[in-house]
């Protein structure tokens, strides 16, 4: 893949649909796992480390459920977006140092999102929120719209839009410094820890692909070196003090970093690196329809593949992540790979003979994520066995092969069945992930603590049925109103 077909290729406005359906996916599931009734859901509906009915943190137990893989998913899309959106720039003309100088504005903007946000969120504004507490924190809700939002729905106005911003960024300093966050008051070290780690991943992740990304197996290398590294820090020495430290002595003073930038947060770049791979064949599949001035329609009706060859790769890709799943949580290692290596090796038929470009687009997708799979299957039994927190090597391949397998069937349906309507929420919300991030704790649970209307979910949710269904409701009306700002062009930026 050369330089030139990436630049070239970000001269098109199509975007990636797939892929904003995928990190849809991701925010919407996040919201979900952390709505649900607790206590009463079997154990594969929470964290694998935190099992019912206590919920207490258990390192030592090693397993994979769903909801240990909705954090991956949003890394690894954000991964394949990286090449996507530096592509542009640099098709734009823009200079190394003029996007290395982006990539950190980005970072910034992105940490100090982290650090506003846990600052108004209820439970650290007071860990036993009255009604003030929960209107403080809907209008927290308001304040961010203003901080964060993208005013070109105002049009002619749009140039004023600034002014909402620093606006908004002034009333929020003004209203934090009221308040006492364990005796101590407003302080960088309270932030976020998802989005510090996106924070740190969006620029690190874009620095490795910006200085890669015309050598893919140098990319490949720096995995190396983060596997060195990490192995290293289990020994006394300079790598174990490099990897913990946590500030630099500059002028006999000790500055401390940690609030925005830890070490063990490279960790993450096991998910981010495969997902640049992958931003790289989205990247060349786009230029290559786009040659000719216009997206090539209609792909359907050249491909060598059937509607049931094709409805096949779906379902083999569902069975791959079900499978994965419900063996590694159920610890049955070896028959996992067994059966997963079966699988693998009926739907590897399914692939043969791409005609048109998504075809070979999805061959490729394939290829990598059941590279990715055996790796982390590979690396399984070492290090306990796979775990999210302290997270495996396992974890980072298994979990970024099925974000692929995802990918593979948001692609066929939007792509090749030209079907985009039935995954519009879904790209909705992947295209606007930050406000349907924020607003359960800053609008949905607010509203349903001042109208009283969550004691009564809470005292009628007793069933597993019910844990579930209290779940959806909370999260539906997130996904449409995120879905409403999105077609309105309202966006965060973040």
């Amino acid at each position: 893949m050369t330089q030139n077909s990436l630049t070239v290729a970000t001269t098109s406005s199509k975007r990636a649909d797939a892929l904003d359906a995928l990190r849809g996916f991701a925010i919407l599931a996040m919201i979900f796992s952390g709505t649900i009734r607790y206590r009463i859901l079997p154990a594969w509906m929470y964290h694998a480390q935190e099992p019912p009915p206590t919920h207490a943190f258990n390192r030592h137990i090693a397993g994979l459920t769903w909801v240990d893989v909705v954090f991956p998913l949003f890394l690894f899309a954000m991964g394949a977006s990286i090449p996507l959106a530096l592509s542009r720039r640099l098709a734009q003309g823009w200079t190394i140092s003029r996007i290395v100088l982006y990539i950190l504005k980005r970072g910034l903007m992105l940490a100090a999102f982290a650090i506003i946000l846990q600052h108004l969120r209820p439970f650290t504004i007071n860990p036993n929120p009255t009604q003030e507490t929960w209107c403080v924190a809907l209008l927290g809700f308001v304040l961010l719209f203003l901080i964060f939002g993208r005013w070109s729905v105002l049009g002619k106005w749009s140039q004023y839009g600034v002014w909402l911003n620093l606006g908004g960024l002034t009333a929020t300093i003004a209203l934090i410094s009221q308040f006492q966050y364990g005796g101590k008051g407003f302080s960088l070290a309270h932030s976020d820890p998802i989005l510090m780690v996106l924070a740190n991943m969006a620029v690190f992740g874009s620095l490795s692909w910006l200085f890669t990304r015309s050598n893919l197996l140098l990319r490949l290398g720096l995995l190396g070196y983060l596997i060195a590294l990490q192995l290293s820090t289990e020994s006394d020495g300079w790598v174990k003090k490099l990897w913990t430290a946590s500030s630099v002595r500059i002028f006999e003073h000790d500055w401390n970093f940690s609030w925005i930038f830890q070490f063990y947060y490279l960790k993450y770049l096991f998910i981010i690196i495969p997902g640049t791979i992958v931003g790289e064949l989205i990247l060349t599949w786009i230029h290559k329809n786009t040659k000719s001035g216009e997206i090539l329609a209609n792909q359907q009706s050249e491909s060598s593949w059937s509607g049931q060859r094709l409805w096949l790769i779906i379902l083999s890709m569902t069975m791959i992540c079900l499978v994965l799943l419900v063996g590694l949580q159920a610890r049955w290692i070896w028959q996992t790979t067994l059966v997963s290596a079966a699988i693998c090796a009926a739907s590897w038929l399914l692939f043969a003979q791409p005609k048109t470009d998504i075809e070979y687009l999805v061959k490729q997708f394939y290829q990598w994520g059941v590279y990715w799979m055996f790796l982390g299957l590979f690396f399984e039994p070492f290090q306990s066995g796979i775990h999210k927190d302290p997270s495996t090597y396992s974890y980072y391949f298994v979990t970024s092969a099925i974000a692929i397998f995802i990918l593979i069937i948001f692609t066929i349906i939007i792509e090749v069945f030209t079907n985009k309507k039935k995954l519009q929420l879904l790209i909705d919300n992947g295209q606007n992930p930050m406000i349907a991030y924020v607003a359960f704790a800053n609008l949905v649970w607010p509203i349903l603590q001042l109208s009283g209307l969550e004691d009564w979910i809470i005292t009628n949710t007793k069933t597993p049925i019910m844990g579930v269904i209290k779940g959806i409701v909370y999260t539906l009306p997130i996904a449409l109103l995120t879905s409403f700002f999105t077609r309105k062009k309202m966006f965060w930026r973040t």
